[in-house]
């Protein structure tokens, strides 16, 4: 849909202008958000994408994770089928850089995480809009793995990534919960 890309392309120009220094304010505000959420608290397992560029920090929230004896596993993606499989990391050294500069787990260092395990599954995107769809990078991934998911979604975004509405196809799959550097936006409600 070109609509979706021109969006994906906008919302790229506007990441790109953030100083580093209202990223780094921007990012500690989201991820503190987050670690006051009840769902964060309970959590024995989370699912999360190695962040990468202008991406909302996701590096610290790991660590995070790890300090409270949490549970991290991350993607790994099959190209050739466009599905993904969660493996637990206990380190960054357990990461290789893959296509398009993605880090994802050392299939051999890692154990898989199913689905039915996961506790909260942080879904990456570029664009969001207020009740949860959300433009990603184009891959469709998430909403393929989402499909047969039940777990907690949340998203974390800078605040002028929420936009009032989205272009939305019958395979797109909101998230519950968008996280700005602004506030919390529940979406199912």
């Amino acid at each position: 849909m070109d609509e979706k890309k021109q969006i994906r392309n906008k919302m790229k120009v506007q990441l790109q202008q953030l100083t580093e220094e209202e990223k780094r304010a921007y990012d500690k505000q989201i991820a503190e958000r987050l670690y006051e959420l009840p769902l964060w608290k309970r959590a024995k397992t989370i699912g999360i994408t190695i962040s990468k560029g202008k991406e909302v920090d996701t590096k610290s929230i790991i660590e995070r994770a790890w300090h409270e004896g949490k549970t991290v596993s991350v993607p790994k993606c099959d190209p050739a089928t466009k599905t993904m499989v969660f493996r637990k990391i206990q380190s960054f050294s357990q990461l290789e850089s893959v296509y398009f500069g993605l880090w994802e787990p050392i299939e051999k260092l890692t154990d898989e995480v199913k689905g039915s395990n996961i506790d909260i599954m942080v879904v990456p995107g570029i664009c969001f809009a207020k009740d949860g769809y959300r433009i990603g990078y184009g891959g469709g991934y998430y909403d393929r793995y989402l499909q047969h998911a039940s777990m907690p979604t949340v998203s974390l975004a800078y605040s002028f990534q929420v936009v009032e509405s989205l272009p939305v196809e019958k395979h797109d799959i909101p998230v519950q919960m968008i996280i700005t550097n602004e506030g919390v936006i529940k979406c199912n409600e």
